[in-house]
Formats: C-alpha cells, structure tokens, sequence
C-alpha cells in the first residue's frame, strides 16, 4: 500500500511538471509574425507568452489553517508566479518593497476548496455536436472555478469520450480557466451480454468489459489516453424486496474487479468505485479501491474495513438527497419504502466512525446538481451528517488533496504549496453556508474574482 501511494504522488508530481513546461516553450527565433516575440503551445501554434512572476502579498484578516483545523487571526500570504513563498503572522512576515498587496483583512481566506467528485461534461443530447458538449462543459467548469472550487477530479465524461483529457490538458497549458483536475476518461462497466458485431459498443460512452482479459486492456487503454483515474461500476440500480429491504444490483464478478483494480495499482493509478451497497459494494472493499463513492447501503463493518485498508469515503451527499429519489421510490414502492432516510444514516455512521477519510465530493452533473453551487456538501454533511465545520472544510481541502496525491501542491496555505485561496465575508466555522458565498478566488497566484474590493 505504501510503495502504491509513493509511485501515485511521485506520477502526479510528473504530470504537474508535464503540464506546466508545456505552458511555456521556447519562443520562435527569429519571430518574423506580427507583434512581440510568442512562446509556443503544444500544438506548435504560437501563443503570448505568460507574465513574468511577480510578488504579490494577501492580508488576511482570519485564515483557516486546513492542517490543524483552526483559525488565524492577521495573516500575511507571500507568493510569487504559481506558488506561495512565505505565510504567517503579520507581525513576522516582511512584505517585500514594490510587491502587489491584496488586503483581504476584513474577510476569512481559506485554501482552495476541492471537489472530488464533477461531471465537467452533460450527458449530451441526440444529435448535439461535439463542439457544443465541450463549450457547455467548459462553462460548467467555470462555475465551479468561480465558487471557489480551485482542484476538482472529474469522474466520467459522461458519453464524451476522453474530453474531459483535452480539457484538463487546455487548463493546465494555460488556454482557458478551470479547476486543476485529476479526470477519469469513459469509466468501464460490465455486460454479461456477448458483444454484438452488428450493435458495436458506443466509443464515446463508457467502455464495455465481459472478461478479466478485457478489463485489463480497458485500464491499459484509458491510461494511455492519459486518464488519471479509472472510475468503475460495481453496483447497478437499487430496489427494494416486498418487506422493504434494500437490494442492489451487482455488476463485475469479483475476479473481473479484482483484475481492474490489480491493472489500475501496477500501473501506478488509483481507482474509484460507484457503489450503492450489497456484494458489490462489499467487493469493492474488499477489492481495494482507492476511494468508495455514493454507497447509500455502508454498513459499520464495511467502514471499519475501509479504515483498516485505508480507503477514503466520498458520500456525494446532497446528490442523492434531492426530490427525484423520493418521486422515484414513490412511482416504484407505492409509497412505501424510501433510501433517502436509509443513505442519511449511512453517512451519518461513516462520518462518525473513527480513523475513516470522509471526502467532500457533490456529483455536479448539469441535471439535478447545479456547477458552482457544490458549498451546498458542505452544509450538508455539517447539518445532515453530523460533523463539524472545521473538520468538512479538512475534508474539502487536506482529506481531497491526500486523495488525490496532491497533499504537497494544495489543500492549505503553506510554503511550496500552489497559491490556490480564497475568500469569504464571514466566518465558516460559525456559518458554514459562508462557503456558497465565495467572494474572492486566486487560483496559482492569478486572481479569478474579487468582490470584496467592490
């Protein structure tokens, strides 16, 4: 488990060094086109160059500290291009002669949030062109940027193939605003059905699987697309029995998801698993992967064994709370069986449970969940599942950036780290919904928003 988790951080460390050499290449010499001399992007087509780095200094008049969970008071952050320089007490940190200043002292700065769990991309409809689905993921995107959602991992492009790849890629060259993203390309499910040559699979939804041969190919073929997770489907639809039992419908054989799971590890990678409870879910435990999503049926063994095995715990709460699963449950029981009150108590159980790494994800899709609006989890999982503010903002920052291998690059404020902060009026351990008002967002050093100046 170790040596896994070092070979994750060391690759992640790799492909953060990838991306940002790929923003700034050699310029042309000797540049006869119109204007200054450009630097050259990754496609060989010439772009401006970026800025040259510049100090720039944030007051803060309070900073949570997203390592020890407590608040600071009169804080100074120093940073320079990308990355944070200096911070700490105003008293012992020397703002630099000539260096930008951005008084936030009247507000609250935190790091900047993560959401583990977007869909970038809608699930397009018929006949919508390729261009369109991309120009409505990257608004999507930006939503979420603009909330303050500065890191993100997004899980299945939802029938746009590898998209959510070339749209990590622009962000990181610096073509367009978005979240840092970790991204998982198609997803792979199963089907006990035999292909059909007739009826071949669709390339841009997930890809289908039917032996432990294919699903290691599959791994293989999503990494080398450049997909940094493989997002996997253990579970299918839920129903209830005629005396109200939950059941849930299971998907691979264990020796199909072992054999996914066993791929995604050799090659450096972590998994994650949609689960909703029963064998499946219990499978994917068992099985090792990284990080369990949804499971509206987790029980206190199966959180004491994700414990034991260190796994991480991403209940995407709000998602699976809305009307729709009440209407649903309503249309198929006859009114009488909910998984609303069954999933609350699941979550509930799993963030009291001692040692297990909650993560904050929403499930922000364009249909039910709206982007940029994802601070409702947070509320949520305070209000709804019993945990404090202090310990779900951990979750939204530290708890994700572990998860996603990022612990050293963000999730706090603090030297070597990328300045990644933002802002908010009041205090969020006193008022948690102070988080769905993000006021000012700076994501590596470049200032997204700012109404606090206003």
């Amino acid at each position: 488990m170790r040596s896994r988790s070092v070979l994750v951080t060391l690759f992640g460390i790799l492909m953060i060094v990838v991306a940002l050499s790929a923003q700034v290449q050699p310029p042309p010499a000797p540049w006869r086109g119109a204007g200054p001399t450009p630097c050259v992007g990754s496609d060989g087509g010439v772009i401006q160059c970026p800025p040259a780095a510049r100090v720039i200094a944030v007051r803060a008049g309070r900073l949570f500290n997203s390592k020890t969970g407590q608040m600071l008071m009169k804080q100074v952050v120093l940073l320079q291009g990308e990355r944070i320089t200096d911070a700490g007490p105003e008293a012992q940190i020397k703002i630099p002669a000539g260096a930008q200043v951005i008084d936030l002292s009247p507000a609250t700065v935190l790091a900047g949030l993560i959401d583990a769990h977007t869909h970038m991309f809608n699930t397009p409809k018929a006949g919508m062109s390729r261009e369109a689905s991309t120009l409505i993921a990257v608004h999507n995107l930006q939503a979420d940027l603009r909330a303050g959602f500065t890191s993100a991992r997004d899980m299945s492009s939802h029938g746009n193939g590898y998209a959510d790849i070339d749209i990590r890629n622009a962000i990181n060259e610096g073509r367009i605003d978005g979240p840092r993203y970790q991204v998982s390309g198609r997803g792979i499910v199963w089907s006990g059905t035999p292909a059909n040559p007739a009826a071949p699979d669709n390339p841009l939804a997930s890809t289908v699987v039917r032996s432990v041969e294919e699903a290691r190919a599959a791994v293989r073929d999503h990494i080398t697309h450049g997909a940094d997770w493989i997002k996997l489907f253990p579970t299918g639809a839920y129903s209830f029995t005629a005396a109200g039992e939950p059941q849930y419908q299971l998907t691979y054989p264990m020796p199909v998801l072992q054999a996914l799971i066993d791929e995604t590890h050799r090659l450096g990678h972590k998994a994650a698993c949609h689960v909703l409870g029963g064998e499946g879910q219990k499978n994917a435990i068992i099985a090792g992967c990284d990080t369990i999503e949804h499971a509206y049926g987790l029980n206190q063994e199966q959180a004491n064994m994700m414990v034991q095995k260190g796994l991480f715990y991403d209940p995407t709460l709000v998602r699976y709370v809305e009307p729709y699963m009440d209407d649903n449950d309503n249309r198929n029981t006859g009114g009488k069986y909910r998984m609303i009150p069954i999933f609350e108590k699941a979550v509930t159980m799993g963030a009291a449970t001692k040692g297990l790494k909650v993560m904050v994800g929403s499930g922000a899709d364009g249909s039910t969940y709206v982007h940029g609006t994802q601070a409702l989890d947070f509320e949520a999982l305070v209000k709804r599942a019993g945990m404090t503010p202090a310990r779900v903002i951990q979750s939204g920052t530290m708890i994700n950036a572990e998860a996603l291998g990022w612990q050293d690059h963000v999730g706090s404020i603090e030297k070597g780290k990328y300045a990644d902060m933002i802002a908010v009026s009041g205090d969020p351990l006193a008022d948690i919904t102070e988080l769905q008002r993000v006021r000012f967002v700076m994501k590596g050093g470049k200032v997204i928003r700012n109404d606090l100046s206003k």
